[in-house]
């Protein structure tokens, strides 16, 4: 019988292993490791820039606003109209939440917080115009609210769509207390 030789030494492969397993090794786990952080440029990228996180909340001080006053804000490049609506406006807005006029039914309290306080985006549904209404001397409509003189749209008190194009009454943003 011959007896078997078993070699140690820079080559072989004994049960320790080698360097080479461990270069083998560590190159495989960092290239791992550098193909998973490979895209993160680009999917931070996609985030929003700090310049546009800044125009993501608009704080508005309603105290000063009197009553019977609008006020013109804007809110991510858009504008905000707040309104501290009168006893008056607020029991004319009441009144016509079943009026078989409304483009878009929705109550006067749907709409609000607080019944003194309206807040809408001031871009018509239609095609996105901003809407006349904020400025004492501007044409309100008929119904006290705001025109858009693009193609007509008449909202109310309430930012509900009364007449013309628009299909949707004005939009309510998020708001905090």
């Amino acid at each position: 019988m011959s007896a078997a030789v078993v070699e140690a030494g820079p080559g072989s492969t004994g049960p320790t292993g080698t360097h080479r397993d461990f270069l083998y090794i560590a190159a495989g786990g960092l290239s791992a490791v550098g193909a998973a952080a490979t895209p993160w440029p680009f999917i931070d990228s996609m985030n929003p820039s700090a310049d546009i996180l800044a125009l993501s909340l608009v704080q508005v001080d309603l105290p000063p606003i009197q009553e019977g006053q609008r006020v013109t804000v804007m809110w991510s490049g858009r504008p905000v109209f707040v309104c501290h609506r009168s006893a008056e406006e607020v029991a004319r807005s009441e009144a016509d939440d079943r009026s078989p006029e409304l483009i878009d039914p929705a109550t006067d309290a749907s709409r609000v917080k607080r019944k003194e306080w309206l807040i809408v985006l001031g871009v018509c549904t239609h095609l996105g115009c901003v809407p006349l209404g904020q400025s004492v001397t501007d044409p309100r409509g008929r119904y006290g609210g705001w025109f858009c003189p693009c193609h007509g749209s008449v909202y109310d008190g309430a930012g509900r769509v009364r007449r013309g194009p628009a299909p949707r009454n004005l939009e309510i943003p998020s708001t905090r207390s």
